[in-house]
């Protein structure tokens, strides 16, 4: 069995039971997050031959950073439930890897902290109510280092999640959440999601931070247009999971559109959900995508074996990379084309 196969039974070993199923559990009825994985599987490659791939590479650059491989970790809350060390443990294991790492803005390590563990990082904001807060937590990234601002668009509630039992509110402990600004000032209305944001937020992202920003959340092909006419620098092909609208389409469906629809700019298109595999990869390549984010793996790792566990994980998946690159009949990911990939038309099949 491969090992990141047997990371979730492995860290639900290790967590509180509230704990595993927040990491584990989609909105709802759970069909998107359902869905995810199968999602990558209802592609099939159309491989070349008697190409020479005696040299592979998995190295690529995201908004200018060299990375080793296009695989990198997307930010998640409460990693100090996985690992005392939480964000910087993830930071130390995804720098090891010559990777990046999403931080979320819910993080429990200071910005600092994550930091000066290695990995280059890009902040994950929640627009709140009150912009103070967001300013403040901004303002924060950016003296601590941040490459770029990561836009969640699709939290304008927060999805419905059914427990059963305790929930993960019920055994975390304080100092877990929101290390980097100081929440006293503000009141719960302050704190809440906006709901009223447009397009005109990312210009004030970027004019507040001088960073790039990407937006994360996108699913149609309209929506990513708006985002990079307004000045987005990137785009996220994602569902939260399945953590948000459930039903929403699988993230491996949603990516030729939005790949489409920005062509022809200098925006560069990610995805999440469901990759588990280096063919998964593969494929999210081939349709588009820059790069690829890692959310719940991460976490198993993380929690399983440290930053050791997080450098493993990336890795076996550029080695899985490399050998589908190599079979695939491609040396490098800049020269995957869509014309590698067909939909299979019985749907999914398991690689």
């Amino acid at each position: 069995m491969r090992w990141i196969d047997t990371l979730e039974a492995a860290a639900a070993e290790k967590l509180p039971e509230p704990v595993h199923r927040y990491f584990r559990q989609g909105s709802a009825g759970g069909v998107s997050v359902g869905e995810a994985v199968d999602a990558w599987s209802s592609y099939r490659f159309r491989p070349r031959v008697l190409t020479d791939v005696s040299t592979i590479s998995t190295r690529t650059t995201v908004l200018g950073t060299p990375v080793a491989g296009p695989v990198l970790v997307a930010p998640t809350t409460l990693q100090r439930q996985a690992d005392p060390d939480g964000e910087a443990a993830m930071s130390a294991g995804v720098a090891a890897a010559g990777s990046v790492l999403g931080v979320s803005s819910n993080a429990g390590r200071t910005f600092a902290e994550i930091g000066a563990a290695g990995a280059p990082w890009w902040l994950q904001i929640y627009v709140t109510r009150n912009r103070d807060y967001t300013r403040q937590m901004l303002d924060a990234a950016v003296a601590a280092g941040a490459r770029a601002v990561v836009l969640t668009a699709d939290t304008p509630v927060v999805g419905r999640k059914e427990d059963d039992g305790p929930t993960v509110w019920d055994v975390v402990q304080p100092g877990h959440l929101r290390a980097n600004v100081d929440e006293s000032a503000y009141s719960d209305d302050d704190l809440a999601k906006a709901d009223d944001l447009t397009p005109d937020v990312i210009e004030w992202l970027g004019s507040i931070t001088g960073l790039p920003v990407v937006v994360k959340g996108v699913l149609r092909g309209d929506d990513a247009r708006r985002c990079v006419d307004a000045g987005a620098a990137g785009l996220i092909v994602s569902n939260h999971g399945g953590r948000q609208l459930d039903g929403a389409i699988a993230t491996a469906h949603a990516l030729p559109e939005v790949v489409q629809a920005v062509a022809g700019t200098d925006a560069e298109v990610y995805v999440d959900g469901g990759i588990r595999r280096g063919e998964h990869v593969l494929t999210a390549l081939a349709l588009g995508a820059r790069a690829v984010f890692v959310g719940r793996p991460a976490l198993w790792a993380l929690t399983v074996d440290s930053s050791p566990g997080v450098t493993r994980l990336l890795t076996d998946l550029y080695a899985e990379l490399t050998h589908a690159l190599a079979l695939v009949g491609v040396p490098s990911p800049d020269q995957l084309t869509p014309d590698l990939i067909t939909h299979h038309p019985h749907g999914s099949l398991p690689l």
